[in-house]
């Protein structure tokens, strides 16, 4: 793979992580590819867009990505995983706290379609 970009968001606090993203985003012409080293976490009181590494510290692989959706609370993100199982999902983790990311409640599914969806909220 050749990554034509790299973006490193370590030790960056909001907005500029964001900031940076939009500026690398922008640069980059169809076809290039950006790797997003760390997380990227943005939102105004708590995240409500995350770009990260899978939470297992393995390596990304044809896992893919997330896209992940901000709950207002615990019962939230368990009622999100329960429709998504009931509408045709697969799981691909139950909802509970994430030891990776300190605060963290989220559950992830498969959607019928093949695509990676989580939903969470933070305790702390």
């Amino acid at each position: 793979m050749n990554i034509h970009k790299e973006l490193d968001t370590r030790g960056l606090n909001c907005p500029l992580p964001i900031l940076k993203a939009k500026k690398s985003l922008g640069e980059l012409t169809s076809g290039q590819l950006l790797r997003v080293v760390g997380w990227l976490l943005y939102g105004k009181e708590k995240p409500a867009f995350i770009i990260a590494k899978p939470g297992n510290g393995d390596a990304a692989s044809s896992n893919g990505g997330t896209i992940g959706f901000a709950a207002a609370s615990t019962a939230d993100v368990d009622a999100f995983h329960a429709a998504g199982l009931a509408n045709g999902g697969s799981d691909e983790g139950a909802p509970g706290p994430r030891s990776h990311l300190p605060g963290a409640y989220a559950a992830y599914l498969r959607d019928p379609a093949g695509n990676k969806i989580c939903s969470y909220t933070f305790t702390e």
